[in-house]
């Protein structure tokens, strides 16, 4: 923890390094799905099934996000410099930005070809389908379990957890349709799948490019609520005013605030500082808070006080 004092400013922030390491998890994670990928898309090939193929692009989404998640937790532990004062913690914004872009390309392709495979379906091995899809609902499974600790805390953990989750349950529904398949002999429903598997992938990709291009430019964090920020700074000892706040994601992990609070008649209190910027951690998340207090003189107002100002 730092604490730096200027003349009527002051600022609390904390950075923490002991977030749990999950580079074995990422390791295995990405061989494990690399590998079945390969072979999935290699049976899809082989025995024609669109619901394979478009599983199969889903798992390279995967895989290309688990990498990308990494190299964006490696970059995040790398320290401040003076050019990078913020260190390269945005990195995990990024790579979300990056894994919904992934996503939505992979769909694109995948759900073009099943609407056109719906009009002509082929015939597909039902037997290999079942077997390879099960495998899938293994390896996604045991994967998403080696993140499922860390889903509360870390943003990209959780999305890595949720999206080998929900592609568990995406090879469960190639099992189920293929059986069906098998059964009743309709051949438009391996294709009627991988059109289903897509929208699943696309509802998912959609609400994940929504939030990282939020935080990329700077939108408040999901789950903060900026005006419950506001009424708590402004019910400070001695505030009278709050302006010029801003609240950001500096990580999918930590949060920054920085606010001008205008105290008429009193000093720099740095108990106060200090209590509040651990109670906005406390009760918002927020862990990198700079608190800029003011005497709110009238005939030096702040230039920043307009709401339309930043």
């Amino acid at each position: 923890m730092h604490d730096h004092r200027h003349e009527g400013h002051a600022h609390d922030h904390g950075h923490s390094h002991a977030v749990a390491s999950y580079s074995s998890a990422f390791a295995i994670g990405i061989g494990l799905n690399l590998a079945y990928l390969v072979a999935e898309a290699g049976f899809g090939f082989w025995v024609n099934s669109l619901s394979l193929l478009a599983d199969a692009a889903h798992n390279l989404s995967d895989v290309a996000g688990l990498v990308l998640a990494w190299g964006a937790a490696w970059l995040g532990q790398r320290r401040p410099t003076a050019r990078r004062t913020y260190g390269f913690s945005r990195a995990s914004i990024l790579a979300a930005v990056a894994n919904a872009t992934l996503l939505l390309v992979a769909v694109g392709g995948i759900l073009v070809e099943s609407v056109q495979r719906l009009s002509a379906p082929e015939p597909v091995a039902g037997a290999t389908v079942i077997w390879v899809a099960t495998v899938g609902i293994v390896i996604n499974g045991m994967t998403a379990l080696m993140f499922m600790r860390g889903r509360a805390t870390d943003l990209n953990i959780r999305g890595a957890f949720l999206h080998l989750a929900g592609d568990a349950a995406v090879s469960f529904g190639v099992v189920v349709s293929a059986l069906i398949g098998q059964r009743t002999g309709w051949l438009w429903l391996d294709p009627a799948t991988g059109i289903g598997i897509s929208l699943i992938i696309l509802y998912g990709a959609w609400g994940l490019g929504r939030d990282s291009f939020d935080l990329a430019f700077d939108a408040t964090p999901p789950g903060i609520d900026p005006d419950a920020v506001k009424a708590y700074l402004g019910g400070l000892p001695g505030v009278v005013d709050v302006h010029d706040l801003h609240i950001w994601a500096m990580s999918t992990t930590e949060t920054a605030l920085t606010a001008h609070l205008v105290r008429p008649g009193t000093s720099l209190d740095d108990a106060l500082i200090f209590s509040a910027s651990a109670e906005l951690e406390k009760r918002f998340g927020i862990r990198h808070a700079t608190l800029q207090v003011e005497a709110g003189d009238p005939a030096h107002p702040c230039r920043l006080a307009p709401e339309e100002v930043v």
